[in-house]
């Protein structure tokens, strides 16, 4: 499997899941802003889309869109508990905050980094943003994970996502329980050899 990157952004989910879960893959790197690859090539052959992560398997075959990428690759490895069983309420539960994370926190995060974006249009995020970390953090008091004590593929995509927060001044310590939970993620030995691995740490 190829797995197709940019450095710190949302690919940096599937990637997290590919290392937690052990499987072997290549890590394919390109640009954030241009659809080119390393090797000067049209990632857009890859992704029509123009945007990581898209995950390449051997018979040709691509997977795009992280939430659905995180689920095959956690299916691929049920003894270690990325996803509970399909068909399970606990599954649905995981895609329940799969479709929050990417719907209500990532895409609020997308004006913060938009050049064009309005100050009324960036406040507005801003604004949109607390409120929806404060449900995030309420949800997480009294809980290592998202899903309780079992580290998941939404806790992959919840870290990548609010890891953000550096780079547009939002100060997570305002929400002692996500504070809390953004260490122990980061403490984990996959998650340092992907950001290692991204260049993301040193």
């Amino acid at each position: 499997m190829k797995l197709y990157y940019s450095p710190g952004a949302c690919s940096l989910s599937p990637h997290i899941a590919l290392r937690e879960a052990g499987l072997p893959f290549e890590l394919v790197k390109k640009d954030l802003h241009a659809k080119t690859l390393e090797d000067g090539s049209d990632f857009r052959i890859i992704n029509p889309k123009g945007y990581v992560p898209a995950l390449a398997f051997d018979d040709g075959q691509v997977l795009t869109e992280g939430p659905a990428i995180v689920q095959y690759i956690a299916d691929r490895v049920p003894d270690k508990q990325l996803a509970p069983p399909a068909g399970s309420m606990q599954r649905y539960r995981l895609q329940e905050w799969l479709n929050y994370i990417t719907s209500e926190l990532h895409k609020t995060f997308s004006p913060l980094f938009n050049k064009k974006a309005s100050d009324e249009w960036k406040a507005a995020a801003r604004e949109l943003l607390d409120r929806r970390i404060d449900f995030v953090a309420k949800a997480l008091e009294g809980r290592d994970y998202l899903m309780g004590d079992t580290f998941t593929v939404a806790d992959c995509y919840l870290f990548t996502v609010l890891n953000w927060s550096g780079w547009v001044m939002i100060d997570l310590s305002r929400w002692p329980s996500v504070a809390g939970y953004m260490k122990r993620v980061a403490a984990r030995p996959a998650v340092q050899e992907a950001l290692k691995a991204e260049g993301l740490l040193k």
